[in-house]
C-alpha cells in the first residue's frame, strides 16, 4: 500500500472510485475522520456500501435502503471486516463524509478531512484485521500529510455530536492511539 501524493490514491488497494466529491476549496488536509457503516444495518460483507456510495443502491432490495438510497455520500476509504482496503475518493479531494460538522472554530470538516469508514456497527467489536489495516492506513496519510496529528484523528460523533454516534463504543480508541504512539517512537 503506497499513497501516489500527486493522484491521491493509495496504490495497491482496490478501487472504486465514487462521483460524490468535489474539489477542496484550499487543499488542506488537517484531520482524519472514522466513521462506521454497514448496509443492510448489522449485515457485513454485501458489497452494499460500494453501492450505495457509487449511488447505485436499490431502494426495493431492503426496506432500509428506501430511505438512504437518494442520498450522495462517500468517503474516501472503507475497511472491510477482512481488512480489505477500498479507496472511494482521491485524498486531494473533498469526500462527502462528515456532514454538518464542527472541529474546534472550523465548520464544514469535509473540507479539510480525510474520511475513513469501518464496516461494522456502535455496538460489536471491530476486527484484529481491521485495526491491523486502520494503524497502516493512517501510517501512509499521516506521512503524506503531517497536519494530521494524533490529536487530529476523531470520531464522527466527535464532529457532530448529537447527530452522529460513530464509531461507537465498540472503537477501541485506546488500542489505536497505542499503536500510532508505538510506531512514532
Amino acid at each position: 500500500m503506497q499513497l501516489d501524493p500527486q493522484s491521491g490514491w493509495v496504490e495497491g488497494i482496490q478501487h472504486c472510485p465514487s462521483p460524490n466529491f468535489n474539489a477542496r476549496p484550499a487543499g488542506e488536509v488537517s484531520l482524519l475522520v472514522i466513521h462506521n457503516i454497514s448496509l443492510p444495518p448489522g449485515q457485513f460483507g454485501t458489497g452494499k456500501v460500494q453501492q450505495f456510495f457509487s449511488n447505485q443502491l436499490v431502494a426495493d432490495e431492503h426496506p432500509y435502503f428506501a430511505g438512504i438510497c437518494s442520498l450522495t455520500v462517500s468517503a474516501h476509504f472503507l475497511i472491510e471486516r477482512d481488512g480489505a482496503v477500498i479507496q472511494f475518493v482521491s485524498c486531494a479531494d473533498r469526500a462527502w463524509h462528515a456532514g454538518v460538522s464542527r472541529f474546534g472554530a472550523r465548520e464544514n470538516c469535509n473540507d479539510f478531512s480525510l474520511g475513513i469508514e469501518l464496516e461494522g456497527t456502535d455496538e460489536l467489536p471491530y476486527t484484529d484485521a481491521q485495526y491491523g489495516a486502520l494503524h497502516n492506513l493512517i501510517g501512509k496519510l499521516r506521512r503524506a500529510y503531517p497536519a494530521i496529528s494524533p490529536e487530529r484523528i476523531v470520531g464522527h460523533s466527535d464532529i457532530a455530536p448529537g447527530r452522529k454516534t460513530d464509531p461507537g463504543a465498540a472503537f477501541d480508541w485506546p488500542r489505536l492511539r497505542a499503536a500510532l504512539k508505538e510506531s512514532t517512537q
